[in-house]
């Protein structure tokens, strides 16, 4: 192939090839070269234009396909273009010659066609340069037209088209002979033809004025006649002239007043044409009288579809504005419409013009309308029902009887009102929470209009009304207990008006079917009140038969919907309704044949239709409350069901007796029957097995049966896959609501009267159940598929061949009925077996199923065989017998061999490749092969396209189930795909279908292998591509889609070969496309490629666009040009409505701006500004009548958000506003996550922007600020909660962000009173719950984040909570209660967890100060002491203290209820067991009832609140303080809470505090023990942190401290977390918490130890008993230990930072070698500290034998821990040496602790500490061995730990030898260092331990003294040269110092004359003074000041030394001289200045 892309055609090669190679050749080539002309050199084209057009006319008269010609056509027209036009006549002259030739033979079409489409293409690109020979070319075309056949009239429409597109205004002389032409294509017997025509027309009517004014008539005419058996695509096209040429009528594009007098028509006129064509159909309007004559004659239906999209179209084209300047006029025309009897004359009739109306109106309405013009519109809807209603009354009360209504106004009244109250109900439920102003606005009176419309005569209408007020209460869920009140008010008030009974009845029964729409639910109450109603109603039923009927339907409606409130709610009033169901049947079968011996036909009908009732409120139990149907509630449902059962057998006899009368009404019964028994376990009622069988088969093959409702029965047991051979499916379709009226034609649609037990229903759009007969029918099949795998086989078989004898009885009609039927049953059976997994049975019953299958496979209903293909693979996956697939597959090969119709030929291939979709695939490669061969050829049948498309269809799915097996065939399959692509007309568009599925199953199977870079791999991928070039170019837009879908694909398995250049611009070009599925392909393949290469998406967008002058300049490129796709993707994000699709658009925003949006931050943040800036009108403004004066100022200066509507979006809804809002919360995750530090942080972003172009979030803050106010405070309470979301994340990402301009205050200070603004209208009166609770969460958020720091400003939000608090402490007694319980606890729960969170925050900040005195471990303590009294001062106390106040006033209130919480969540957390204990009322904030409903609650907010309770128990230090009800302001709450008054009387405050104190352990243990708290890591961290509080309290800790088990457990908790925890913040806080319990422990051990000694006196010390673990023998019980818990912890914390320390895992991998550096992070190493801490602990709370037990655990751990650490370079450097800082002291700190511990010294233990003691120290020594592998890095620590040996240790531990000479022989080496460091700490070291007791200070004094002297002796001849050096040399001189001073007095002299003339050899003579360095002199200066200090000290010595060496004497003199002289001149230097001293003083000398 790569031969083939050059500018010339390589002919050399393409002579080489086969004649189907050679097509594809040529078509890459002319794929090249559409690429290469407009981008190549003009003179080079030139140069080569003529052999290029030789070469392409050869290709044109070499019979090219299609695809090939139309890219022929376009390249020769290109080149022409490009070159030199002169010669393109010749070419055109050519082209007439062909299309003139007399040549009929088939061979030479090809050639014809492809000159025909050179024609188009070159007149559409030449334009004018040809317009001297288009007359003559248009008469040649159109004079062709006549004879050609469909495919040359196809071609001759298409090129037409493009000679009008390219000629324009030149074109006008021909436009009447084009118009006359075109006009009988447009009703042409093919599709293609009439879709072709239409097109052209559209094309024509862009000049041809005479179009849409004086032909305007006949040309509507024309389209009726086109819509007559018409297909989807023909009605989408023609509906799309029809259309455009209305609206161009009413308002032209260009000026017409100076053409042909053309005028202007109304809208009145073209609605005329559009009611005309409705109501006559296709005849001549002023012809349609003859009808009259003739009698009415109905209009087929796709006609009146096909105007219902025509005037959808028009409006459109119009556009909103228009629609909305004239909507009242439009509706009056269109209820005109559905008012007249002719569009009504049949209930079927009926339902379709209601939809079709129904259509218009959602159509225009929904999509083009904002906002503010829906809210108009509702209300001129509102008007018309209003007008309508009171018409209807007007005339049902005038007492003439002339003027008397008749039915058929009332008929006529009752289609207007449905239409307009399901239009009014859809538009309320799209505008949400935003369509409340429609309720409050009195002109319109909304609710008492619909109300109104519930006492309507007719059923539809009635029921219409009920569906409008439950869309208000899924809308406004606050209306709905309202709406609930005020409907069973009024039924009870009109029990008598039968209207009345049914209305209100209904009413309430869609209410009801709101909840489940609604989060926030109803009262709990509302429950028993329509309990109470229907119980009433049915029992009074039988008081008055004029409305025993409505009572009865009436009663059992509201059961039915009662049930969907669910188990909750359904619980409660279960007995009743049992008692209910069985009053509704005869108790027994012997009561039943009584009655049938009474009562009469009207009695009959009121029980069947109670029976019914019953049985429906049943069924809806059975789906709404699994949870209750336990075997108890079955079997009592069971003896009612067995009645309906036997009643089914009796009901032919009582049609017998009361004829039809009530036929209808036993079809319902059956119908219920059948439901609920599909509904229930079969096994439950196998005794009526028999009776429903019978039954079954006669509704399925009887000849009451006549309705065929295929289209809704047989679908969904159909594999979807296969269902795309019957056309788009109608969920593919913008259409679908009425397109499916032309699929159920046979039946009629379906409407709420139907069934009006639906209207409760869960489901967003109006439910459409089907007429009983036709819905009877499916619940047949459907009960027939459950109950037959529970029958005998005998049975099975009798059954199934009583199915085949019945077919063979019939004929015609009633056959094809009948056989639908049965084979229907069937399949479900199989369905139903399959999904079981149970076999069918033996041969005897395969028999007869095989044999009905088979002939439902050679069925002529293409929908029938391919329900049988799949019955048969669901038949084969149930018999799960290869020899049985096998044969199937042979059975169908034989019938493929000889079968010649296209019928059997179709069935046969679909069964072959659907036989193996539920085996697991094809398994056999010789199988394989023949179905390959077989297809192959059957697709290659060119007679028969129907065959080619099943064949091709079973194909694709041969190649999905055979999986890598296929690859054999792949070449082959590649081959027949493109050969068939280029051949097969465009006329037949289903094939194209097949072949899309093929390739595409071609590609899955390859999968990655497309990577490869292998010949063969190229050559595929060649052809994969080719293949979807094809399919790109094809006119239909499915094929196209498939062709992106394929796309798709390759772009998945190999991305580098996609061209994202040519494939997203075809992408961008369809997202406006008319066709649902190609917009889904299309989003979808996006999706896809924003995930990866977004960037590159977006940009080869904008370039399209750029590149594209178009003349439609769709609204979507003026999207793209002005916002960039992302942009256009959210304007059709707001115009679509299918939720596939819109999933699919924010997928791919949110894939873009995952990908792009921090580069291009700016721009993603203007986009979502623009559209939530897009509403119709401002949000709500800011409430500015505050009540006090003082808070206006601010806020009320607050931006009002005022709708910027000059951006680029108009009208946007409100879910696309929301979608938008989540993008910023989006935004600013990413830049955290992925994010430069300088998004949150002012300062550094500032910086960077000056030096580079980047951009920040931190910038935009004032943005992100002002977006979130504007949602906060929007109409929707949707995106209010989005906006409050968005602004809680605002404040948790930037409060801490300071503001570089103003020191010490933050950024977001500035924007208080936004956020104040924002928040307030939450907390109003009429605010939704979960708004308000939201808003709390803000609120608390906003006061803990200490961004507001004068107290003044935070009393703003801080009022707001404080009302709230009011409200809780209000509590049960609000009267109006508009929703659930549950959302009053949700609401609680909010405040309290917000005030907890802002108490938490208040008691930190103000613990802060006074913690700061407890030393820190690290340096930069002081620091932080120093800063925080500043900070306080400053923030005048807002920060702790000042918070603290705040919540103060109300903590007494406050802790009650938080109490009171606690004890809730106690209760809803305990186990089901405990159930029954529970109170019966409910909690403190929650009911019984709703306790489901309030457990979620209490789970997100039990944590804050724990903490914040522990935390106020803190402070109160578990004292019980009397804040009784006398202090409170407020009232309190009730009683239950924390302490109850009759409890207080009971309880000492003991009781109370031990019970606060277990609820709060209780609550933290089993919420740490829990295994799912793994996500909730903050409520792990509350818990701890709650526990710490406790701590801190010496009650509480006394109480852990004396329950040991209770400590143990609490360790063992600890542990768990340590070990599933990996946060260092948990772990942190664990061992923080394990730390509090050991010191409990050790003082409750101090307390006992001390209460001993105290009581048995000093006297008999000997017989104290030991406390402490271990006792007597030292043994520690794990499980049972405390000690031995705290060390597992430890030592676990421990292995895990350090594993060197366990022997196995020392030398792993994991383990690391040695001496490896360790990589301790800051939270490791103080987890190891806080370890080692706990472990010096231990000992003090053990027994001296049980110290001794623990204590080698112990040492071997320091030790170990101390190894691991000295082979660290400590301070910097690698390993974070920085960090393990910390350790080191931690470590010996715990060190001295042990040695220091008293065990060491009690007289028990104290030879067996001695002993390990040694051995320790012994271990200690051996570090510094340099055999080792790992030496010593860190030796100072070493001797720290060796010297804390020596002074803490007895001394028998370090005089023994020869560890003492070992010890004197480290620091002898340390003394020999050349580090001055290590030098320096050794004399530090030395100098305590020569000041230490004298056993142990004598050998060192000894040992080491010379060494000291010897080294401070060589410090003459090297004088220290660093600070280091110095201060190691002032070190040594202090040793001395302190061995001169351990020495007895008599032997002290000697000494100190050694001292002494090594500090005189320190002193410098006055030359060598000033030019020593500055360490030399600071040892000169502090060797004097040492000489001065000591010369006194021992004046004997001094003087003795000085009179024997008079050196040393001068040089001291010298000394003191010159130090004399400088002292001195300093005091002169100051006194001179000081006369005049400056005001201020410089802290630092600079001299």
């Amino acid at each position: 192939m790569e031969r083939a892309h050059s500018l010339l055609l390589n002919e050399e090669a393409c002579s080489q090839l086969g004649e189907h190679q050679r097509a594809e050749f040529v078509f890459e080539w002319l794929r090249f070269l559409k690429k290469l002309l407009p981008a190549a050199d003009r003179v080079d084209v030139k140069k080569n234009q003529k052999c290029l057009v030789e070469q392409l006319t050869g290709i044109l008269i070499g019979s090219p396909g299609p695809p090939t010609r139309w890219l022929l056509a376009h390249c020769l027209a290109l080149l022409y273009r490009v070159g030199d036009s002169l010669t393109s006549s010749h070419t055109v002259d050519r082209c007439n010659d062909i299309i003139r030739s007399k040549d009929d033979s088939p061979s030479y079409l090809p050639t014809r066609l492809a000159a025909i489409a050179c024609l188009g293409a070159l007149y559409e690109q030449l334009g004018r340069l040809l317009v001297n020979t288009f007359k003559e070319t248009l008469a040649n075309l159109l004079k062709a037209i006549k004879s050609a056949e469909s495919q040359g009239r196809y071609e001759i429409m298409l090129s037409v088209e493009k000679i009008l597109r390219g000629l324009g205004v030149s074109a006008v002389p021909c436009h009447r002979d084009i118009y006359k032409a075109t006009r009988a294509c447009l009703t042409d017997r093919s599709m293609a033809v009439r879709c072709a025509a239409a097109k052209c027309l559209l094309e024509l009517q862009r000049e041809a004025v005479f179009l849409w004014t004086s032909e305007l008539e006949n040309v509507a005419t024309l389209c009726f006649r086109a819509f007559e058996s018409s297909n989807y695509d023909v009605r989408v096209a023609i509906s799309k002239l029809l259309g455009t040429l209305l609206a161009t009528a009413v308002e032209p594009k260009q000026p017409t007043a100076h053409r042909q007098g053309s005028r202007r028509s109304s809208l009145e006129e073209v609605m005329d044409l559009l009611t005309g064509g409705f109501l006559r159909g296709g005849a001549g309007f002023l012809r349609a009288s003859g009808d009259k004559l003739k009698g009415t004659s109905s209009v087929s239906k796709d006609i009146r579809i096909g105007i219902t999209q025509s005037c959808v179209v028009f409006v459109s084209c119009l556009g909103g504005v228009w629609l909305e300047a004239n909507f009242s006029a439009l509706l009056v025309l269109l209820m005109e419409l559905v008012s007249q009897t002719r569009a009504t004359q049949t209930p079927a009739d009926a339902v379709c013009c209601r939809r079709c109306i129904s259509f218009i109106l959602r159509a225009t309405l929904g999509s083009l309308l904002g906002e503010k013009a829906q809210i108009a519109a509702a209300k001129e809807i509102c008007l018309a029902i209003g007008k309508q209603k009171r018409a209807v009354d007007a005339a049902m009360c005038d007492g003439n009887v002339e003027t008397r209504v008749t039915t058929t106004d009332v008929a006529a009244s009752q289609h207007v009102l449905v239409c307009a109250l399901l239009e009014l109900g859809s538009l309320v439920q799209g505008l949400a929470s935003t369509a409340a102003s429609l309720l409050t606005d009195t002109s319109t009176a909304l609710l008492d209009t619909v109300i109104s419309v519930l006492l309507h005569p007719s059923v539809s209408a009635r029921l219409a009304a009920a569906w409008c007020l439950r869309c208000v209460a899924v809308a406004l869920p606050s209306q709905g207990a309202v709406l609930l009140d005020r409907c069973a008010e009024r039924l009870n008030a009109l029990k008598s008006c039968p209207e009345a009974v049914a209305g209100y009845s209904s009413a309430i029964a869609a209410l009801l079917g709101a909840v489940q729409h609604c989060p926030l639910g109803i009262p709990h109450t509302k429950g028993n009140v329509v309990m109470g109603l229907a119980e009433d109603l049915l029992r009074s039923a039988t008081q008055n038969s004029r409305i025993s009927i409505q009572r009865t339907q009436a009663g059992w409606l509201l059961l039915s919907s009662l049930n969907t409130l669910g188990p909750a709610v359904v619980e409660h009033h279960l007995p009743r309704m049992l008692v209910l169901w069985r009053c509704a049947f005869p108790p027994s079968i012997r009561d039943l044949d009584m009655e049938l011996r009474r009562g009469d036909h009207f009695t009959w009908q009121v029980t069947l239709e109670g029976r019914a009732g019953a049985l429906c409120a049943m069924k809806s139990l059975v789906i709404h409350c699994r949870d209750l149907l336990t075997d108890d509630v079955i079997g009592r449902l069971l003896t009612p069901l067995a009645c309906a059962v036997a009643l089914l057998t009796k009901v032919p006899t009582l049609i017998k007796s009361y004829g039809n009368l009530i036929k209808n009404t036993s079809v319902v019964f059956r119908l219920r029957v059948y439901e609920i028994l599909a509904l229930l376990p079969p096994k439950t009622y196998e005794e009526s097995f028999g009776i429903v069988l019978k039954q079954l088969v006669t509704d399925i093959t009887g000849p009451e049966n006549v309705v065929c409702s295929e289209l809704t029965l047989l679908p969904p047991l159909c594999h979807s896959d296969d269902l795309a051979l019957l056309g788009p499916a109608l969920q593919d379709m913008d259409q679908h609501y009425i397109e499916e009226q032309l699929q159920r034609s046979s039946v009629g649609g379906g409407t709420l009267e139907y069934d009006p037990f639906t209207i409760c229903v869960k489901c967003q759009d109006v439910p459409a159940p089907l007429p009983p007969p036709a819905a009877l029918t499916t619940a047949a099949v459907q009960l027939f598929g459950v109950i037959f795998p529970h029958i005998i086989v005998p049975l099975r078989t009798q059954i199934l061949e009583q199915f085949t004898e019945s077919l063979k009885q019939l004929k015609g009609v009633r056959q094809q009925t009948v056989q639908t039927h049965v084979t229907a049953s069937l399949c479900s059976v199989l369905k139903h077996l399959g999904s079981s997994r149970v076999g069918l049975g033996p041969e005897e019953v395969r028999k007869p199923a095989l044999g009905l299958l088979v002939g439902a496979l050679e069925s002529s209903n293409p929908l029938l065989r391919c329900m049988a293909a799949e019955g048969l693979s669901r038949l084969v996956q149930v018999v799960n017998d290869p020899a049985f697939t096998v044969s199937m597959t042979l059975v169908s090969f034989d019938k493929l061999k000889t079968a010649r119709d296209a019928v059997t030929r179709t069935g046969h291939a679909l069964a072959l490749g659907s036989l193996y979709r539920y085996v697991g695939g094809i398994s056999s490669p010789q199988h394989l092969s023949a179905c390959v061969g077989i297809l192959f050829t059957l697709s290659q049948d060119s007679t028969s396209p129907e065959v080619q498309r099943w064949a091709l269809h079973s194909l694709s799915m041969v190649i999905d189930h055979a999986g890598p097996l296929y690859h054999g065939h792949v070449e082959a399959s590649f081959t027949l795909v493109l050969r068939l692509l280029l051949s097969i007309p465009p006329t037949h568009v289903e094939v194209h279908q097949s072949l899309g599925r093929c390739l595409n199953a071609l590609v899955t199977t390859l999968g990655p292998d497309l990577q490869g870079e292998g010949q063969s791999v190229s050559a595929l991928r060649t052809s994969c591509l080719v293949g979807c070039a094809v399919m790109q170019d094809s006119p239909d837009c499915l094929v196209e889609a498939q062709a992106i879908s394929c796309l798709q694909q390759l772009h998945m398995f190999a991305p580098r070969h996609v061209n994202l250049a040519s494939l997203v611009p075809s992408l961008c070009v369809n997202l406006c496309s008319s066709y649902l599925s190609l917009r889904r392909a299309v989003v979808a393949c996006l999706r896809q490629l924003a995930q990866k290469e977004a960037l590159e998406v977006s940009e080869h967008a904008v370039a399209l666009v750029k590149e594209l002058p178009r003349r439609d300049n769709t609204h979507l490129d003026v999207t793209i040009k002005e916002v960039g796709l992302e942009g256009a993707l959210f304007s059709l994000l707001d115009r679509e409505s299918d939720p596939r699709l819109c999933q699919d658009i924010q997928e791919t925003l949110v894939h873009m701006m995952s990908s792009i949006a921090t580069g291009k931050l700016a721009h993603w943040l203007k986009l979502c500004k623009d559209v939530l800036s897009a509403s119709a009108e401002s949000t709500a403004p800011v409430e500015t009548n505050q009540e006090e004066e003082g808070e206006r100022d601010d806020d009320a200066s607050v931006f009002h958000a005022t709708s910027e509507s000059s951006g680029p979006f108009t009208n946007l809804r409100w879910s696309t506003r929301v979608f938008a809002v989540e993008c910023v919360c989006r935004i600013i995750a990413l830049c955290e996550s992925h994010g430069h530090p300088a998004h949150f942080d002012m300062a550094l972003a500032q910086e960077h922007r000056l030096h580079e172009s980047t951009d920040f979030l931190v910038l935009h803050l004032a943005a992100l600020i002002r977006m979130a106010f504007m949602a906060a405070t929007d109409h929707s309470d949707k995106l209010r909660l989005s906006g409050l979301q968005t602004l809680l994340v605002i404040i948790r990402k930037f409060a801490a962000i300071p503001e570089p301009e103003f020191p010490g205050h933050v950024i977001l200070e500035q924007y208080q009173a936004n956020v104040g603004a924002a928040l307030r209208p939450a907390f109003t009166a009429d605010a939704p719950p979960d708004v308000t609770a939201k808003a709390c969460q803000v609120c608390s958020a906003w006061i803990a984040s200490g961004v507001v720091s004068d107290l003044r400003d935070l009393r703003r939000v801080h009022q707001l909570l404080a009302s709230s608090l009011v409200k809780v402490q209000a509590g049960k007694e609000v009267p109006s209660q508009l929703y659930n319980e549950g959302t009053s606890t949700m609401e609680t729960l909010a405040v309290l967890k917000a005030w907890a969170e802002v108490y938490i925050v208040a008691v930190q900040s103000s613990s802060r100060p006074r913690e700061s005195p407890i030393p820190g471990p690290g340096p930069g303590r002081q620091g932080e002491q120093a800063a925080s009294p500043l900070l306080e001062e400053d923030c005048g106390g807002a920060g702790g203290p000042g918070l603290l106040t705040l919540v103060q006033t109300d903590l007494a209130t406050l802790s009650r209820l938080w109490l009171a919480a606690l004890q809730d969540y106690v209760l809803l957390t305990l186990p089901q067991d405990y159930s029954a204990q529970l109170p019966a009322t409910g909690g403190t904030f929650y009911t019984a009832e709703t306790a489901e409903q309030a457990r979620p609650h209490y789970c997100s907010s039990w944590a804050p609140i724990l903490h914040a309770t522990a935390l106020w128990l803190n402070s109160t230090g578990f004292i019980m303080v009397d804040d009784g009800p006398a202090n409170l302001s407020r009232p309190v709450t009730p009683t239950s809470m924390g302490q109850s008054t009759s409890l207080a009387s009971v309880k000492s405050p003991e009781d109370i505090s031990s019970d606060r104190l277990h609820l709060i352990l209780g609550i933290s243990v089993e919420f740490l023990c829990s295994p799912h708290s793994h996500d909730q890591m903050e409520n792990i961290s509350s818990c701890l942190q709650a526990l710490q509080a406790l701590l801190e309290v010496s009650w509480p800790r006394s109480k852990v401290g004396n329950d040991q088990v209770l400590s143990v457990e609490l360790l063992s908790v600890l542990h768990r977390l340590i070990v599933t925890r990996e946060a260092p913040g948990v772990q942190l806080a664990v061992l923080e918490l394990v730390r509090q319990v050991v010191c409990a422990a050790q003082e409750h051990v101090k307390e006992k130890r001390h209460s001993a000694e105290v009581d048995d006196g000093a006297a008999e010390k000997e017989t104290v008993p030991e406390f402490g673990e271990g006792r007597d023998t030292g043994g520690l019980v794990p499980g049972r230990s405390l000690v031995f818990g705290a060390l597992e912890l430890c030592l676990c914390v421990l292995v895990r930072k350090l594993p060197q320390l366990s022997p196995k895992l020392a030398g792993s991998p994991s383990g690391g070698q040695g001496g490896s550096s360790l990589s301790l992070s800051d939270s490791d190493c103080r987890q190891v500290a806080a370890a080692l801490a706990i472990l010096s602990d231990l000992p003090s709370i053990c027994s001296p034998d049980g110290s001794v037990s623990i204590l080698p655990t112990l040492m071997y751990l320091l030790m170990g821990v101390l190894r691991e650490l000295v082979q660290q370079p400590c301070g910097g450097g690698a390993g974070g040496g920085e960090a393990l800082g910390l350790v080191v002291p931690a470590a010996l700190q715990a060190l001295r602790a042990v040695l220091s511990s008293p065990m060491s010294r009690s007289e028990k233990s104290r030879g067996a500490w001695a002993h390990l003691l040694r051995c320790a120290l012994n271990t200690l020594l051996d570090f510094w061995d340099s055999d080792k592998p790992n030496p010593v890095v860190d030796e100072v620590s070493l001797l720290t730990a060796l010297t804390i040996f020596l002074l803490t240790a007895s001394p028998e531990v370090t005089t023994a030898q020869p560890l003492q000479t070992r010890c004197i022989d480290k620091f002898k080496a340390s003394l020999e260092s050349k580090d001055p460091v290590v030098l320096s700490r050794s004399y530090q070291l030395l100098m305590s331990v020569f000041q230490s007791k004298t056993g142990v200070a004598v050998p060192f004094i000894q040992g080491l003294g010379s060494c000291v002297v010897g080294h401070l002796q060589g410090v003459e001849r090297r004088r220290p040269q660093s600070s280091k050096e110095l201060q190691a040399i002032q070190d040594g001189v202090r040793a001395l110092e302190a061995l001169v001073f351990a020495a007895d007095e008599m032997h002290r002299p000697q000494l100190v004359a050694i001292l002494l003339p090594i500090l005189i050899s320190f002193l410098l003579d006055e030359n060598a003074l000033s030019s020593a360095p500055a360490s030399a002199r600071t040892l000169h200066e502090s060797a004097l000041q040492d000489l001065m200090r000591i010369g006194p000290q021992h004046s004997s010595v001094f003087k003795a030394l000085m009179a024997s060496s008079p050196h040393m004497k001068a040089r001291l003199e010298a000394a003191v001289k010159g130090n004399q002289e400088s002292v001195n001149a300093k005091a002169t230097q100051l006194q001179v200045p000081s006369k005049t001293s400056p005001s201020i003083q410089l802290k630092t000398n600079f001299l």
